[in-house]
């Protein structure tokens, strides 16, 4: 399944296949994308999510993609997507203060570091990137319950993303506002407030 905006600048894929790539061993389902020209085949930018990252951080991200203009354009540094987080109560990274955070649980985490392979972008270093090169910087998030637990769910974002986009990502994820859920996962159940809906 592919969606692909009227003005042809941003799409999102439904990956899922029968191979899929993994990002922290779960398969890749969603791929969205953006270029500065219609008349570039290549995307300029790549953000990859996993089946079951919150659904609602996923929206937001979509809605401030399609809200802009110039889809490609950086509006903003990285200190906005930690502001995001840490105006909701996250904590910074002790060790990188400026690269990373993590929900008071140390459940969810959000850290710009290298790029895992195969993440997609219009840096193209990664096609020369040797095993020993640093790789380009972008935007990780991941839920893992328990270190070295398998994780629930993970984001990467390429390093052409712009911040902004990830700070409307990294803001509902982090908010503390109730969502409704049919399901709770097993290994965070005991961590999380839970209120009857209604």
């Amino acid at each position: 399944m592919l969606h692909i905006s009227p003005d042809g600048l941003r799409w999102a894929q439904w990956a899922l296949a029968d191979e899929p790539f993994q990002l922290g061993e779960r398969p890749i389902a969603w791929q969205v994308s953006a270029r500065t020209d219609t008349r570039s085949p290549a995307a300029t930018w790549s953000a990859y999510f996993t089946p079951d990252v919150p659904g609602e951080a996923l929206t937001d991200f979509l809605v401030a993609l399609e809200a802009r203009d110039q889809p490609t354009t950086p509006t903003a540094g990285p200190e906005l997507v930690l502001y995001a987080v840490t105006a909701h109560g996250w904590l910074r990274d002790a060790d990188q203060p400026d690269a990373g955070a993590a929900d008071p649980t140390f459940t969810s985490h959000l850290s710009f570091s290298e790029v895992p392979p195969l993440i997609q972008d219009a840096d193209l270093r990664f096609l020369t990137a040797e095993a020993d090169d640093v790789r380009p910087y972008g935007w990780q998030a991941w839920a893992e319950p328990v270190l070295g637990a398998p994780i629930l769910w993970a984001a990467s974002f390429g390093s052409s993303v712009p911040h902004d986009l990830v700070a409307a990502f990294a803001h509902t994820l982090s908010s503390t506002a109730p969502v409704l859920r049919q399901v709770l996962p097993e290994s965070t159940r005991e961590r999380l407030l839970r209120a009857p809906a209604g």
